[in-house]
């Protein structure tokens, strides 16, 4: 049957469901303290190191980092989707899955309007390009950038024109309409007036296709030099920049059989190849390459060609695509890492050699196996014992990344073969390394909204976010309400975190309201209710931090920092309000803005030593 299966029959299944007797039944638990241990089943490790929380109902493994509920771990063990882990769960508990039929076909229709209203405003921006009056500003600046009239076509660039509601006037000509274009991520609400205004404006437009060719989101570059250079939609029904390759429609479409695929950074680098022949690029959207973003690509073709600059930044993203495609590696499948010189991308570069000499440069392109050892081993001696021991200790735990097959059993044995161990060595190190995380691995990760695997070693990623959940309030907050969820109806004041600038945030805000509304929810519960999303993995990687949970006096430690979040923004408040006045200068104040400037000011040093004290 389809549908949605409703949050309240999922939160009703864990409350019943005991995360150890699912468990149990499929790797044996032995008890331990107050939990449960067994060996991991998503690792190889000789002692064990994956725990179960029966009190709180979820699974971590200090090894690995793999962790979750009851429907994470069936998803993760038996390899099921969302909607057939929780029908196994509820089949071994008597119950029937509900189905919210007519949501799920609301939601359906709702995207389907989306798509038609998206691609009617890539029609619109591609007409100003033609018939706008400034139109000539806009085509000049594509043929300075070398493209042609037919590539401009191929990839349906368009133009969006100065002014703050073109798109709005030409295309919300209803309520329905306005709402579509809200959701789509083109019109911006400005909040408290009721007021709308286009996203694009004044740029040329390069509308985003998913493999369908179906419109999902834009991007625009601007003409001059203003900020943002590009700008992107936001997260959509429809959109989720950790899942889609700019050009990766275009290239599929332009090869019959799509043999490899060069992955390079811009809009710009992906239309230039393509006028020069190189028709098998694609661009990432503002993120990180991620594992999501390489298992779409490698189910259509069997290469990828990472292309970075040749600095430093370069040097650091090449590191975080690495350790992404590892868990993508499977047998048969490869990559190269391609690296430009200094000062050039892919757009200059074509434009300076051509086409053959950069499809040679990209032949040339250092397979993944070297680039890991070389990457790995840079500033290593290797001619003597440390130097292959610090080797061993940083390479094993990346090689034991890649799925299990051929590929993964070749690269332990190049390891062995260059550090002079055993493939058993290295299984015993590997095993050290589960249990006590190398201090020397220096820190790589992927970036923090991308909804993707820890990108190094997940233990000392562990660390490191407990280290930032101590510093950081907002972090603190989720972990205190994530493990002790009944702390939220102790809180009486409404905090209002709308415009807190930690990303994370709004994630605080849903909990408090959600556990306002369900104050019997459990972490199990909480887990379920934004699984599979980014908030999600907040939450999961939030689960092993027992230690940093005060051992009573829980809902006192949540008012405290909450009431810290609160003086922030008061702060911040402040701080914007005498700025004003310092840059207006304080000896050109009148009378009553002098009186304003002494309030704010010992309002502001009322709170510092109240948060001092505290």
């Amino acid at each position: 049957m389809s549908g949605r299966i409703p949050q309240y029959f999922i939160d009703d299944l864990l409350d019943r469901l005991d995360i150890v007797e699912v468990i149990d039944r499929r790797v044996p638990l032995k008890k331990s303290g107050r939990n449960y241990t067994a060996c991991c089943p998503f690792h190889d490790e000789k002692t064990p190191s994956f725990s179960v929380n029966q009190e709180k109902q979820f699974y971590h493994c200090f090894g690995c980092g793999a962790a979750g509920n009851a429907i994470g771990f069936l998803m993760d063990y038996e390899r099921q989707d969302f909607p057939r882990a929780i029908e196994s769960l509820a089949d071994s508990a008597g119950l029937e899955v509900p189905r919210e039929a007519s949501v799920f076909h609301e939601d359906t229709q709702n995207k389907k309007n989306i798509y038609t209203i998206l691609e009617k405003a890539a029609d619109y921006y591609r007409d100003q390009l033609k018939k706008h009056p400034n139109k000539q500003i806009a085509i000049g600046y594509l043929k300075n950038r070398g493209l042609s009239g037919e590539i401009t076509r191929d990839f349906d660039i368009g133009y969006a024109p100065p002014g703050w509601d073109n798109l709005l006037k030409a295309l919300g000509n209803s309520q329905e309409d306005r709402q579509l274009l809200i959701d789509g991520g083109m019109l911006i609400e400005k909040e408290g007036e009721n007021k709308l205004y286009d996203r694009f404006r004044d740029r040329i437009i390069f509308p985003i296709r998913d493999n369908r060719g179906r419109v999902i989101a834009f991007g625009g570059r601007v003409l001059g030099d203003d900020k943002p250079k590009y700008l992107n939609s936001p997260e959509t029904p429809i959109f989720h920049k950790s899942k889609e390759l700019y050009g990766l429609y275009q290239s599929r479409k332009s090869n019959r059989q799509l043999l490899r695929l060069l992955i390079v950074e811009g809009y710009m680098d992906v239309v230039a190849l393509a006028q020069h022949g190189i028709t098998w690029s694609a661009a990432t959207l503002g993120t990180a390459t991620s594992t999501e973003h390489l298992v779409r690509v490698f189910r259509q073709c069997p290469e990828v060609v990472f292309c970075f600059d040749g600095d430093e930044a370069g040097r650091k993203a090449a590191v975080r695509a690495l350790e992404s495609a590892l868990p993508a590696m499977e047998d048969g499948r490869l990559a190269r890492f391609l690296f430009l010189p200094q000062g050039e991308d892919p757009d200059s570069m074509v434009r300076r050699i051509g086409a053959t000499d950069f499809t040679r440069l990209v032949n040339k392109a250092v397979p993944l196996e070297d680039y890991l050892f070389d990457s790995q081993s840079a500033n290593l001696n290797l001619e003597t014992l440390d130097g292959r021991a610090r080797l061993s200790t940083l390479a094993a735990p990346l090689i034991n990344k890649l799925p299990d097959g051929v590929f993964k059993k070749l690269m332990m044995k190049s390891l062995a073969e260059r550090s002079g161990l055993t493939v058993d060595d290295l299984s015993d190190i590997l095993a050290s390394h589960q249990a006590k995380p190398s201090e020397d691995k220096k820190p790589a990760t992927n970036n923090a909204h991308d909804n993707q695997p820890v990108a190094q070693p997940r233990k000392r990623q562990a660390q490191q976010n407990e280290a930032e959940s101590t510093r950081n309030p907002v972090l603190y907050a989720i972990a205190l309400l994530l493990h002790e969820p009944k702390a939220a109806s102790h809180i009486e004041t409404r905090y209002d975190l709308s415009t807190h600038k930690d990303p994370r945030a709004p994630l605080l805000s849903a909990m408090l309201d959600l556990l306002h509304k369900r104050p019997d929810s459990t972490p199990a519960m909480l887990i379920g209710h934004w699984y599979g999303e980014p908030w999600g993995e907040v939450l999961q990687q939030l689960l092993q931090f027992d230690q940093i949970i005060p051992g009573d006096d829980i809902n006192q430690e949540l008012t405290d920092t909450l009431e810290l979040l609160e003086r922030q923004k008061i702060n911040e408040q402040l701080d914007g309000e005498l700025s004003s006045f310092i840059e207006k200068g304080l000896n050109q104040l009148n009378d009553t803005e002098k009186l304003r400037f002494n309030e704010l000011f010992q309002e502001k040093q009322r709170i510092n030593n109240k948060q001092s004290q505290n």
